[in-house]
């Protein structure tokens, strides 16, 4: 027993020294590998210490070196800017001397300007003492002795002055002539309308010379009726197969006309036929009249106007000046018009409604009191046409002046058909007579030896006595001619005035 005693304690203090001796060889590794792990930490923090050290140092020395460049830059910004204040200062007194050298010189200028004034005045004192001086002693006033002095200055250079107004003359006339020709002929060119005159009587073909006979009728009341009812005369005579229709106004020997044709393809003619007939006229040429001016307008190309505004335009088919035909010549300056206008950069379209209006007056001038431009300018106005189109054709008879472009080419439009050869008809008696009116403008001047009109009174020619003027004499009565021209006599289109100075000289060689 008491060994299993003595075995248990000693087994118990084995035991405890074996635990004890665990615990301190444990706590011996322990501190082994505490050592371990501390040196790794202090080397740790020493290589960290180390390199903040290094890093501080290169910190400084950027610092140093930021700095150093900073103090270098600012270094040198002053020594820029003293260099500019130096610059500026000079600047300053240079500008203060110009100043000054500025203010001198207005000071003498307005002395000398003050000076020439002084002296302007004392020679214009002298001047005119001299000229009363010269006055008394030539006995001339200062108006004489300019003329004089004119006089003499013309005489020496008499042929220089007329040689140098010739050439000029010459040079632009050319240039002026071909440029208004190129554009006239491509304007006529664009444009070319056939044309029937119109003239005072009209024939009725008959089938037979019998019907005469009851066209006159029983004691001539058949043709009486119809000559009452129409105002026209008819005219039965001994031309075969025909009746003459006499009167002045168109539409009225129109009437007649088809009325005569309706009353002689029916057959039956007496006076109650024939009031229908006349009845029945007047409402076909009314038809031709809206139809003739709906054509016109059409053929124009001219919209928006108002349908009685074209009945009349279409009257002026009926209308006749100097045997050219209105309606065909409204219709012929419209496209004049409108090429002159596209040509110079006008507007077309005002130049063609302008240039088919125009004449619109002349529809109705038999019945209204006026010319027919006033009477156009009315009618434009009731029918509310734009003021620019009433401003373009009131100017076509230089009546109202040019007031637009476009009044001016209307006008041109207007001379280029009235003038053209063919437009117009003039009897012989009128033609002769204009002729020597146009003859006896240019005999009237002293120097003129003898005067032929030509080219249908378009030009004439005038012979001056070569020892009665000069060339530059010539040159003045040429236009002293056309001047009294174009003051006493009136014609379309114009005239064309040629001088000729003719000298001769003949000797014999014996």
């Amino acid at each position: 027993m008491e060994t299993s005693i003595a075995m248990v304690i000693v087994g118990v203090l084995g035991l405890a020294i074996g635990s004890i001796a665990g615990y301190f060889t444990r706590q011996t590794i322990a501190k082994k590998q505490l050592h371990t792990a501390e040196g790794k930490v202090t080397s740790l923090l020493d290589d960290a210490d180390k390199q903040v050290k290094e890093l501080l140092i290169e910190a400084k020395n950027k610092a140093v070196t930021i700095l150093e460049e900073a103090k270098k830059k600012e270094q040198e910004r002053e020594n820029q800017i003293m260099r500019m204040e130096e610059r500026m200062e000079k600047r300053e007194v240079i500008l203060d001397e110009k100043t000054a050298e500025i203010e001198r010189g207005r000071v003498a200028l307005e002395n000398k300007a003050e000076e020439i004034r002084r002296i302007r005045k004392e020679v214009e004192e002298v001047r005119k003492q001299e000229l009363k001086r010269l006055e008394k002693i030539a006995g001339l006033g200062k108006e004489q002795a300019k003329k004089i002095l004119l006089q003499l200055t013309e005489e020496e250079n008499r042929d220089y002055v007329a040689k140098k107004m010739k050439e000029l003359e010459a040079s632009g006339h050319e240039e002026l002539e071909r440029k208004a020709r190129d554009i006239m002929t491509g304007a006529i060119q664009k444009y070319a309308g056939s044309h029937s005159a119109d003239v005072t009587t009209s024939t009725v073909s008959i089938p037979s010379d019998e019907v005469k006979g009851r066209i006159i009728g029983r004691e001539g009341r058949n043709i009486k009726a119809l000559e009452r009812l129409t105002g026209i005369e008819i005219i039965v005579d001994d031309t075969p197969e025909a009746i003459v229709i006499s009167g002045f106004d168109p539409v009225r020997r129109e009437i007649a006309k088809i009325a005569l044709d309706k009353l002689i393809g029916d057959g039956r003619i007496h006076p109650t036929k024939i009031e229908e007939a006349v009845e029945f006229a007047k409402v076909e040429i009314n038809k031709k009249i809206k139809e003739a001016g709906e054509t016109a307008v059409y053929d124009v190309g001219v919209v928006g106007l108002d349908p009685k505004l074209v009945h009349i335009i279409g009257r002026l088919r009926y209308r006749t000046s100097f045997g050219q035909n209105a309606l065909l010549h409204s219709i012929e300056v419209a496209h004049l018009s409108g090429a002159l206008a596209a040509e110079l950069g006008a507007d077309v379209t005002l130049a063609k409604k302008a240039g088919l209006l125009h004449d619109i007056g002349k529809a109705v001038d038999h019945e209204v009191q006026g010319t027919h431009v006033e009477i156009g300018i009315k009618i434009l106005e009731k029918f509310n046409i734009g003021k620019d189109v009433i401003t373009a054709m009131k100017s076509h008879h230089e009546d109202y002046p040019f007031e637009n472009p476009e009044s001016m080419i209307i006008s041109a439009a207007d001379a280029i058909s009235a003038s053209r050869p063919g437009a117009r008809k003039d009897s012989l008696e009128n033609y002769l007579k204009r002729l020597e009116e146009l003859e006896g403008v240019a005999n009237s001047f002293p120097e003129v030896e003898k005067t032929y009109a030509i080219q249908a009174g378009r030009e004439i020619r005038v012979f001056v006595r070569p020892d009665k003027i000069d060339d530059l004499g010539a040159m003045k009565l040429t236009r002293a001619i056309a001047d009294k021209i174009e003051k006493e006599l009136k014609y379309p289109g114009e005239i064309k005035v040629n001088v000729i100075r003719e000298v001769r000289v003949t000797e014999y060689a014996r």
